[in-house]
């Protein structure tokens, strides 16, 4: 399968509009070795012609623009955008749909959790629940599905958080987020994507161990970054991620794993947005990937 990272970063992107954090001014005046990136999306196809979006962005307008494969080809109206595939309900990750609104019929895929904090309290989203726009399919945790593009998936359900517009939260947050496993279906190959998590346990560490691609929540390297930086006071577990460092963060806890391992969804404030950083070399040291927007390759 192919994989186009439409976007990279965590909500707000890189640099974010509102911060001035070291990272921030450094792009902006020139003085960090780094790269900008827009919020974090994939578009990916075993076909080459119809392509499954895992998630769609805030950036999402510009982000098909940039990859003209998923562009109108030889009709007045239409896309190669065959799916779309929420990881959760949070906004970084669900606000593009308002740019696929026109009437096109995309296939949807999520859970009943997410769908009802999406759609079922929201009027300006519930407006898109409408079978010219969306045909949407409930996700139920583990069961393999077919989406199209030559693709199949698993929807592994994998502890996530009650997005911070969702006032009356449900007793049980099962649903709030999705680490997908995207499997083509003739070569064989599998992807595991998973941008927002906050606590990794031996099922997710089973699941990636089959897989032969992790791109994994990169969003910060320590769970008080945000303080650190002077951004804010909530921890990255507060946020629903897993740090990178650390005896029980992601860069210890699946050293093991055999595959190819990406970050991605990396907060502004990360100092591995650095590409200079010690913070850098000792992950690429450790075998890991930093995603950057237009990056692709095949699994």
């Amino acid at each position: 399968m192919r994989v186009h990272i439409l976007g990279s970063a965590a909500g707000g992107g890189f640099p974010q509009w509102n911060c001035n954090c070291g990272n921030c001014a450094g792009l902006r005046s020139g003085t960090l070795h780094a790269k900008a990136r827009t919020q974090c999306s994939i578009a990916v196809s075993a076909d080459g012609s119809r392509w499954c979006l895992l998630n769609a962005s805030p950036d999402l307008r510009a982000q098909i623009f940039s990859f003209p494969e998923l562009l109108p080809k030889s009709r007045v109206r239409g896309s190669a955008i065959d799916a779309v595939l929420l990881s959760d309900a949070e906004l970084d990750h669900i606000t593009g749909l308002l740019s696929l609104r026109e009437a096109q019929p995309i296939r949807l895929f999520c859970t009943s959790r997410v769908f009802e904090w999406v759609f079922g309290t929201n009027p300006i989203f519930a407006a898109l629940n409408q079978p010219e726009r969306f045909h949407v399919t409930r996700l139920e945790d583990r069961k393999v599905e077919t989406v199209g593009c030559g693709l199949g998936f698993e929807a592994n359900f994998v502890k996530g958080k009650v997005p911070t517009y969702v006032k009356t939260p449900a007793a049980s947050c099962d649903g709030a987020a999705v680490a997908y496993r995207l499997i083509d279906n003739d070569a064989g190959s599998s992807l595991l994507y998973v941008p927002a998590i906050k606590e990794i346990d031996e099922r997710f560490i089973a699941a990636a161990a089959e897989c032969d691609c992790l791109l994994f929540d990169g969003s910060f390297w320590s769970d008080d970054e945000m303080e650190r930086r002077g951004t804010g006071t909530r921890t990255a577990s507060e946020m629903g991620h897993i740090a990178i460092s650390g005896p029980a963060g992601s860069l210890a806890r699946l050293s093991h794993l055999r595959l190819r391992k990406i970050y991605t969804h990396i907060n502004n404030t990360n100092p591995i947005l650095d590409e200079t950083s010690a913070e850098r070399r000792e992950i690429e040291k450790a075998g890991w990937e930093v995603a950057e927007d237009g990056m692709d390759f095949t699994v």
